[in-house]
């Protein structure tokens, strides 16, 4: 049961270790106007690199000139891997110009491009592939604009078509349900945050008495104990996610990524050497306010109208706090039958947390010197 409890810390802390950054998304906006569409898709260099191979020399970096010498290249994997059609047909899609942007977690290729279809009042049909072949994690998120109203769809490897109704009059709860999806899979998938807190919830069926971790006596105050620290965790990022969206604040990427690397190596340390054993739920809620600024990156990054985020922020925000809950659902019936056999504060807890430990100097050192595929 000991070697369980060890396994089950370590397998989640190796499975995190190579995923320091956002997971992959590409960016698309479409703007209907009759038979003309144009869009501009924007997709991660380092993911164009992983595809195709852009940086020649090796170097980490990727020049303009080997950017723009794989201009056709680009465009013809990126829309073989897209169908827009209307009434059955199929809509020529057409190159545009090709250039380069910086979005939360580093460069774009940013790819304009033009369809053309046979019909100007069909409902408009989107087929999307891009490097679900070689990243099952990819997402693409799509708004489509048409007479001033801005419809969304999440396209991932098991839903790689959406249907966009012209002139439809969309539902509230439509945008809130896609978009809640979307924060609901970014939390899973947020290894940092996960990581976070699974460092708070690792001591909380315990409690420090005489220089030792003890059990505590039953399930209630170790309920307790949970509930302050998920809820001001759940508070403090959920303002922030807020504000940060609503652009009433704004901090470099670097910074808030750097940052949150640091909230998790702290919290980790704690259960190694416990300072703030009994100011766990202050510690959530400090550093849930510099979480809450880096889950904002996916909203931000789609790059909706300022009179249209309040439903996507509203949906965003309840699929995040659904997958907390749901990790937290997961986690914390081990954590509580762990702790019962008196190994648990040695071989779980603070092997685990030096684990992570180590995972989170990893990211630190790679956001502080900002790894990113850059381009010159």
């Amino acid at each position: 049961m000991i070697w369980a409890g060890l396994i089950m810390v370590l397998l989640l802390t190796a499975s995190f270790s190579a995923f320091a950054h956002k997971a992959s998304d590409s960016y698309m906006t479409v703007q209907v106007d009759g038979q003309q569409i144009s869009g501009q898709w924007d997709i991660a260099l380092r993911d164009l690199d992983y595809a195709l191979g852009l940086d020649g020399n090796d170097d980490g970096n990727i020049t303009w000139a080997e950017l723009r010498n794989s201009r056709d290249v680009v465009y013809a994997y990126a829309l073989s891997r897209l169908q827009m059609t209307t009434a059955k047909q199929v809509c020529s899609l057409q190159a545009g110009d090709l250039r380069v942007d910086e979005h939360s977690d580093g460069h774009y290729a940013v790819l304009d491009f033009q369809a053309i279809c046979p019909s100007a009042s069909a409902p408009l049909s989107i087929d999307y592939r891009l490097l679900f072949d070689l990243d099952p994690q990819h997402r693409g998120l799509i708004s489509v604009i048409h007479a001033a109203k801005t419809d969304t769809a999440i396209f991932s490897p098991d839903h790689q078509r959406s249907e966009f109704v012209r002139d439809a009059d969309y539902s509230g709860w439509r945008t809130v349900a896609r978009f809640g999806y979307a924060g609901l899979w970014h939390i899973w998938i947020g290894f940092d945050h996960i990581l976070f807190l699974l460092s708070l919830l690792l001591p909380a069926a315990l409690a420090w008495e005489r220089g030792a971790w003890q059990p505590k006596p039953g399930f209630r105050p170790v309920f307790f104990d949970v509930l302050g620290v998920v809820t001001a965790f759940t508070l403090a990022h959920s303002f922030t996610l807020s504000l940060t969206v609503l652009q009433y604040i704004c901090l470099p990427s670097r910074w808030v990524e750097s940052a949150i690397a640091v909230s998790v190596v702290l919290a980790a340390l704690n259960n190694i050497y416990p300072v703030l054993v009994k100011r766990r739920t202050w510690f959530a809620f400090a550093f849930g306010l510099i979480h809450g600024m880096g889950i904002a990156s996916v909203l931000l990054d789609m790059g909706l109208p300022d009179t249209q985020r309040l439903l996507p922020l509203l949906g965003f925000n309840l699929g995040v706090e659904a997958g907390q809950l749901a990790i937290v659902g997961a986690v914390l019936p081990l954590i509580v039958g762990f702790s019962r056999y008196r190994y648990y504060p040695l071989v779980v807890m603070k092997t685990g947390s030096a684990s992570i430990v180590a995972v989170a100097l990893v990211w630190l050192a790679e956001r502080s010197l900002d790894f990113q595929m850059n381009i010159f």
